[in-house]
């Protein structure tokens, strides 16, 4: 039977939801190893929404999980329905959105706070020993989620490896074709578009960041 992976987005574009490569490079990996998956995202608004041409904020609202449909090309479902049951294993894109809508990272750093239902569904699967992705800026979640010491990188950014470790994480420096395994917490990192210049140098981390997800489901399972 095919495993079947959650995705978790944030919106849809690097300034203001998830990374559009980080998504599809993912969702392309998964197809290709045979996975299946389905798409994710709360539903709620954004923290802002961005003019991806100019970088300026626009006087407007969008909602989330509308935004994340974009991406998913309409087969996403509300975070608030999403089950872990009913997946193998769980990976979440970067993109500013992770850092916005996700949590609050870009604006408090080290003393950010993440969304309830955020929290409550990626620890399910820590808590099922089911492996968990994650990739670009997700990652400074991983401290509040996956508890004191765990391992993970961003890549080699030195104030965002510094915020992880503040909130108790251990940051491991990456290059961008790598990725960070806490076995222990079932856990995989890769930085992503925090250091990748293109999308093939940005898909060698990522490709080795699902495989290793997909690998330890076949482990553990």
């Amino acid at each position: 039977m095919a495993k079947k992976i959650a995705v978790l987005l944030s919106g849809c574009g690097v300034y203001d939801g998830s990374e559009i490569y980080e998504t599809v490079l993912t969702l392309l990996r998964l197809d290709q190893s045979g996975a299946e998956y389905q798409c994710i995202a709360p539903n709620d608004q954004m923290m802002h929404v961005i003019n991806h041409q100019s970088g300026e904020e626009m006087a407007e609202s969008r909602n989330i999980l509308t935004e994340a449909a974009r991406l998913a090309r309409g087969n996403i479902i509300d975070l608030a329905d999403a089950d872990q049951n009913d997946f193998d294993g769980l990976i979440l894109p970067g993109g500013f959105g992770a850092a916005k809508n996700l949590c609050d990272f870009a604006v408090k750093g080290a003393d950010m706070s993440i969304r309830d239902d955020v929290v409550t569904f990626v620890r399910s699967f820590h808590q099922a020993q089911k492996p968990v992705g994650l990739m670009c800026i997700a990652p400074v979640m991983v401290p509040q989620i996956f508890g004191e010491k765990a391992q993970c990188t961003i890549g080699t950014d030195p104030d965002v490896a510094g915020a992880v470790n503040a909130m108790g994480g251990e940051h491991q420096d990456r290059s961008v074709d790598d990725i960070c395994v806490d076995a222990a917490n079932k856990l995989v990192t890769t930085p992503a578009y925090m250091l990748a210049s293109g999308l093939f140098e940005a898909s060698k981390g990522i490709y080795a960041l699902v495989d290793e997800v997909l690998s330890m489901i076949k482990k553990y399972n």
